[in-house]
């Protein structure tokens, strides 16, 4: 599959990136639930150095509810995974997992339910590109 996510690489340390992208996901109403540091996971588990990188687990419980009456095995792709990677130490890159990928993977057809997530999918991918813009 190609195409699965949305991204933007700003001219921002990536310290700066990561607090500016918490913020926008909060503006649009998400919240991060889960965080990994991949730079230290990597480097506690298998000894490998690589640059800054975290994944933020962001989630609207909105659209995660109504995602989950639509599909509950959406579950799986849940919650929006957000890569912030350090490019260098003036640039970064911010990448979500494309909530449109979802309705692919779960093999959207014209079902009342594949209908139901196609709404929530329109919606988080609308706020997760707003994030994305917000970026300076």
């Amino acid at each position: 599959m190609t195409g699965y996510t949305l991204g933007r690489t700003v001219a921002t340390t990536y310290d700066a990136t990561v607090d500016a992208v918490r913020a926008a996901l909060d503006e649009q109403g998400f919240g991060v639930l889960t965080e990994i540091d991949l730079a230290a996971t990597l480097h506690a588990k298998l000894g490998v150095s690589v640059g800054p990188q975290v994944i933020l687990g962001a989630c609207r419980p909105q659209l995660a509810h109504l995602a989950l009456q639509a599909d509950p095995s959406i579950a799986t792709l849940l919650p929006c995974n957000v890569v912030v990677r350090a490019i260098d130490a003036t640039s970064t890159r911010v990448e979500v997992f494309d909530p449109a990928a979802m309705t692919r993977l779960a093999g959207a057809s014209t079902t009342s339910g594949s209908q139901a997530l196609a709404v929530v999918v329109a919606d988080a991918r609308e706020r997760l590109g707003a994030m994305l813009a917000s970026l300076d």
